[in-house]
């Protein structure tokens, strides 16, 4: 006791004590500070949070009002106009799903139902566009689209009133994570998120008959063939297409699990120390890409021998019928786009990229990513209905035509259409032009642009 007492008069002699106590309330004051804003934060949040969930309501709600007059619209004129909106709406009410703190898989059927409603109505759109009805499956189709819909309204109503209520905070799913997701969805109320997913439950049978995006039901990858090969057998692959002669150190960088392509990653370091990174697919055991670090300091090959390398290389590798498209130069090394061919018809989907060095014809670098996603050894282009001569009628007349022929083409929904690609000038613009080879439609145009490093596509 007499030694507390006389720690505390030397605190008060000196004036420690005084400073303790100033340091004490400087703690509290920034402990309430800092208490106050963390709150402040959190309501923010709570805020965000709400005005996104309020917003894909409403979105969904426009879904389903613009889906049933879709059943009802009688003309192509008004049916293009509704199609539209419904197209816009559907996308909108996806940027405000992707904004609730929810993990993406708790909710991927409601994604992927609000992206086809997205990519079917623009397609359906364009048939009203080009004054078509639409036929029975598409109505069928837009009917049963319109009642999984309803339904999803019908939740995210409930879930609305869950949130008026108070029954549940953003916060705390968000404080919990995704594990404790299914126990506190169920005490928020008897309707869920997981009762969302749950009224999908039929919706992955569900097949259009139009231009929609099949790769959002079917993750195949057409080139991806084979089986699964473990890391030693990439490894041996590593060795088998760089050639074990050139090759001095291998080295792994690991195993990516959740890349487009799963696979293996190497380093390897050639007999001239040239770092070359390299990736092998664990299906099928494909070179997804490949790239050398050495440096080209001369430009000595032409264009035309750069692209003859690169064709001989892919040939070597086991792929044939490549044809050059497009290019671009920099550093002293032109990287070409080689789409396959069948029967002279030029497959864009199928492309791989090949980095030339200028100096002495090397082939430095390799990326088959389209080819693997999309290759198919023998497509049907039997579906030629309109001649190319009736096709010519549908371009511009004042597109002096340099080359014409056919080709399959990729949209934006990653399906494929059949075309006429008509390659010309307009004044001092060079284009090219795609007409649907099926109906004569204008698919697309591109602008192309020649440059002193390479001619590419706008």
């Amino acid at each position: 006791m007499n030694k507390l007492i006389e720690w505390k008069n030397r605190l008060k002699k000196g004036h420690m004590l005084s400073i303790i106590c100033v340091l004490l309330i400087i703690v509290a004051i920034l402990g309430i500070i800092l208490y106050k804003k963390q709150r402040e934060y959190r309501q923010a949040s709570e805020n965000s949070y709400n005005m996104a969930f309020f917003d894909l309501v409403d979105y969904v709600e426009n879904v389903e009002n613009y889906l049933a007059k879709s059943l009802i619209s009688s003309t192509p004129e008004h049916g293009a106009e509704t199609l539209t909106n419904l197209w816009r709406e559907a996308n909108l009410a996806q940027v405000y799903l992707s904004r609730i703190p929810i993990e993406s898989q708790e909710l991927e059927k409601t994604a992927r139902f609000l992206n086809q409603v997205s990519d079917y109505s623009y397609s359906l759109s364009r048939k009203n566009i080009y004054r078509e009805s639409l036929s029975q499956d598409d109505l069928n189709n837009l009917k049963q689209l319109h009642s999984y819909s309803v339904e999803l309204e019908n939740t995210l109503n409930q879930l609305s009133e869950d949130l008026n209520n108070g029954r549940f905070e953003w916060g705390e799913l968000t404080k919990k994570g995704t594990s404790a997701f299914a126990q506190q969805v169920d005490n928020i109320s008897k309707e869920s998120f997981s009762n969302i997913e749950e009224n999908f439950h039929q919706y992955d049978g569900l097949i259009y008959d139009g231009a929609f995006s099949e790769h959002l039901t079917n993750a195949e990858k057409k080139g991806l063939i084979g089986e699964d090969i473990s890391e030693e057998d990439a490894k041996n692959k590593v060795y088998e297409f760089i050639g074990s002669d050139n090759i001095k150190e291998v080295n792994n960088l690991g195993f990516s699990e959740n890349a487009t392509i799963p696979s293996y990653n190497f380093s390897v370091r050639d007999n001239n120390e040239n770092n070359i990174n390299i990736t092998i697919s664990k299906k099928g055991g494909h070179v997804v890409s490949m790239n050398s670090d050495r440096d080209v300091n001369s430009e000595i090959i032409s264009q035309d021998e750069a692209n003859q390398k690169g064709k001989e290389y892919l040939s070597e590798k086991g792929y044939s019928n490549m044809k050059e498209t497009y290019y671009l130069k920099q550093d002293g090394i032109v990287t070409i786009n080689y789409a396959y061919t069948q029967e002279n018809v030029v497959m864009y989907p199928d492309l791989i990229k090949v980095k030339v060095a200028l100096d002495n014809g090397e082939i430095l670098g390799i990326e088959t990513t389209g080819y693997l996603n999309n290759h198919i050894e023998t497509r049907d282009i039997s579906n030629v209905k309109i001649s190319k001569d009736v096709a010519k009628k549908t371009l511009n007349k004042d597109l002096q035509i340099g080359s014409e022929g056919l080709a399959v083409i990729p949209t934006e929904w990653k399906t494929e259409i059949l075309c006429y690609e008509f390659k010309g000038k307009v004044e001092d613009r060079e284009f090219l032009v795609y007409i649907n080879a099926d109906n004569g439609r204008e698919e697309d145009i591109l602008m192309i642009t020649n440059t002193p490093n390479g001619t590419l596509t706008m």
